[in-house]
């Protein structure tokens, strides 16, 4: 077969040395290459041949055998092993429509997932291609159409186990806490992406029952769903595009409506806070009409926080307040409920909603709802909520000085520097931002050069 790049190369020095180290024969190897393939829905005919080609003629094969090629010398050694290890780094540079695909067969929506955590660690991926909201327009029809497949099983490699979703599991809550904290420049939240490409990929080609694959598919959902958050929080709007796709369509896979839900409404607020409401307003109204009666009245009730916040950038008051109304007596059921809730929720409460409704009214440029909302917003730890304390003071912030009370603002302002300046993220930079924007009247006062200069240096947020 034609699966090799002709350009003459020296010879991969790289490869060999690792073959070698890995004890395989170059037979045994090109027929695990083939079984990789074939389990991904590839046909492929390597042999003996083909793996001396790479090493001793510097050929490289196809996208995407340089990748199960890595895999294939990783079972060997018993580690992961980087495309750069066996001297293909530049493999293939990644098409531009990588990660936007939502295809209808769940084997082919594997198949896009993996090959686009594969590429999007790497340095030459998606340079400046920028958040376009009509790009959901077709896996957001095809989730309503059809939120849950009707199978998770698969036959393939490895038997994926309890043990292996337990794993998966730590890696979520561990990086949503680090996320919390620091915010989704951290370390801890970007190996969210190398969980995904080197522990979960291998376990979706591998063999599970029905119920071991929806958990499966499932938590390898909210794991993509969490790698769209912290690249969203770092401005990599793009990328969180992508991987929010992907996170639906891997909902769907398990038949998860009530996580295709949060995801769907995640959707909703990426782009609401890109400027595009009413779509926002669209995705969080059909998030709710699909999911109600499956989801959780907790789940629910974040989907109308979200819609709310989507009213109020679109400057409906009143669509604002009606949708704040039904998350707040959603969540009023929730907490009188006993029935359970996914982990993934437990953040939502109503310390939660009281401050994001101070948002919804600052947004809506009515300061004393805003002020009135946020008295009944518990105080959150900064030692947890880190991010998400800083936010809110430049909230508040905010909203007193659209009240025309310059000293209370700024107070809360510089606090809120004084948070941020120790998280990693672009988000948070944007509401210290807009509160700078709101300082526009005071510009000549020296406490408010003082206070812009110092975003400044400590942030780089230019007002």
């Amino acid at each position: 077969m034609a699966s090799t790049s002709r350009r003459k190369r020296p010879p991969n020095a790289d490869l060999a040395r690792l073959i070698e180290t890995s004890g395989a024969s170059h037979k045994s190897l090109a027929l695990r290459v083939n079984q990789l393939a074939q389990q991904a829905g590839l046909e492929t005919d390597y042999s003996h041949t083909s793996i001396a080609n790479w090493c001793q003629r510097g050929m490289i094969p196809k996208w995407p055998v340089p990748n199960l090629l890595a895999q294939a010398i990783g079972e060997r050694l018993g580690r992961p092993v980087s495309l750069g290890e066996i001297g293909m780094g530049d493999a293939e540079t990644p098409d531009a429509d990588v990660g936007l695909d939502f295809p209808r067969d769940r084997g082919d929506a594997v198949r896009v997932a993996t090959s686009f955590w594969s590429f999007v660690n790497r340095r030459d991926f998606l340079t400046g291609s920028g958040f376009a909201v009509s790009a959901f327009t077709t896996p957001v029809t095809r989730w309503l159409v059809t939120p849950a497949d009707e199978a998770a099983d698969h036959t393939g490699g490895k038997q994926v186990g309890r043990a292996d979703l337990e794993e998966l599991r730590d890696a979520a809550d561990e990086a949503r806490r680090w996320d919390s904290k620091y915010g989704g420049g951290n370390w801890k939240a970007n190996s969210v992406t190398v969980c995904l490409q080197e522990r979960a990929a291998p376990l979706l080609r591998g063999s599970f029952t029905d119920d071991v694959g929806r958990d499966l598919f499932s938590v390898t959902s909210e794991l993509s769903r969490l790698a769209g958050w912290t690249a969203f929080d770092v401005g990599q709007h793009d990328v969180a595009q992508r991987h929010f796709i992907q996170a639906l369509r891997l909902a769907r896979a398990g038949g998860d409506v009530e996580l295709g839900c949060y995801v769907l409404t995640t959707m909703a607020m990426q782009s609401l806070l890109r400027g595009f409401a009413s779509e926002a307003v669209d995705m969080a109204q059909g998030a709710f009409e699909r999911a109600n009666g499956r989801a959780a009245p907790r789940v629910l009730a974040f989907t109308k926080l979200i819609e709310a916040r989507a009213h109020a950038r679109d400057r409906d008051a009143r669509a604002a307040s009606r949708a704040l109304r039904a998350s707040e007596d959603l969540l009023s059921r929730a907490e009188a409920s006993s029935g359970s809730e996914p982990a993934w929720i437990d953040f939502y409460h109503h310390a939660r909603l009281s401050a994001d409704a101070a948002e919804v009214f600052r947004d809506l440029k009515n300061p004393k709802a805003a002020l009135a909302w946020n008295q009944q917003a518990t105080a959150m730890p900064t030692g947890v909520f880190t991010r998400s304390v800083g936010m809110r003071l430049a909230i508040v912030g905010t909203a007193h000085l659209q009240a025309r009370d310059l000293d209370h603002g700024l107070e809360l302002g510089n606090r809120s520097v004084d948070i941020l300046a120790r998280v990693q993220s672009s988000r948070a930079k944007d509401y210290v931002r807009e509160f700078s924007t709101a300082l526009a009247p005071w510009r000549r006062e020296p406490a408010v050069r003082e206070f812009i200069h110092r975003t400044r240096q400590e942030l780089g947020a230019a007002a």
